[in-house]
């Protein structure tokens, strides 16, 4: 238990002083958050009175995102390029608890992470509603796909390839998540394949969970369970750990 958390307390630290991880998870989320609730530039949904009633559940799903695919992808990858996990692996640390600690990481920093934003956004007059109660549950959901995902990179692909592609995903998912843009103003195939993306569901079902009159989430829920059970097993059967 004590290596356990000790391991743990070093990655928040070390994700915590990592300038480009920091920026990714935390300050380009709030930067578009209070942005777009502030301009009017792009379109928000039929009856939503306040951009930020919009966005707020979309940016929540965009530090789901950045956190458990990108920051744990491109920190793994780079791990275990330089062999780290090989090294790890032979400590009493062990594989096992490595695993727990990365885990234990990405919860802590989306805890970070959903405090920051729901404050700011409470502050630019958000006020959620809907079933609340539910996005707990969505948001791990996401995660268990994101981090499926960004350890699929890390454990198949060189330290600098997964630093490409995780960042490459990111942008695509951000623009086809209906994060920041409704699906309904996307062109019609390019919504449907946002809507079955993992970002497009995670950001739908917490438009549901957080704002009333949101549409129905029940297939979205669906598309994120699949996500959240399929990542995770691809995983498990590809990752390399040197």
């Amino acid at each position: 238990m004590r290596a356990f958390t000790a391991q743990t307390r070093t990655e928040l630290l070390l994700s915590l002083r990592n300038g480009e991880q920091l920026l990714v998870s935390l300050v380009i989320p709030l930067l578009l958050l209070v942005f777009f609730s502030s301009v009017d530039v792009l379109p928000v949904p039929d009856g939503v009175a306040e951009r930020v009633d919009f966005l707020a559940p979309g940016i929540l799903a965009l530090a789901v995102m950045s956190s458990a695919m990108v920051s744990l992808g491109i920190g793994t990858g780079f791990e275990r390029q330089y062999h780290v996990l090989k090294r790890l692996g032979a400590t009493p640390l062990g594989r096992g608890r490595w695993v727990a600690a990365k885990i234990a990481l990405v919860l802590a920093l989306l805890v970070i992470q959903s405090a920051v934003i729901i404050g700011v956004a409470v502050l630019l007059g958000w006020n959620p509603s809907g079933t609340p109660w539910l996005a707990p549950i969505a948001i791990l959901l996401g995660a268990a796909a994101f981090a499926g995902i960004g350890l699929l990179l890390a454990g198949t692909l060189r330290g600098t390839l997964t630093l490409a592609v995780a960042n490459g995903l990111y942008l695509v998912l951000l623009l086809l998540g209906g994060m920041i843009v409704p699906f309904e103003e996307m062109p019609g195939a390019i919504g449907v394949i946002g809507e079955y993306s993992p970002a497009g569901a995670l950001s739908q079902v917490l438009q549901t969970c957080l704002r009333d009159g949101s549409p129905a989430a029940g297939r979205s829920w669906a598309v994120l369970v699949v996500w959240a059970l399929a990542m995770p097993a691809l995983t498990i059967r590809y990752f390399r750990w040197d």
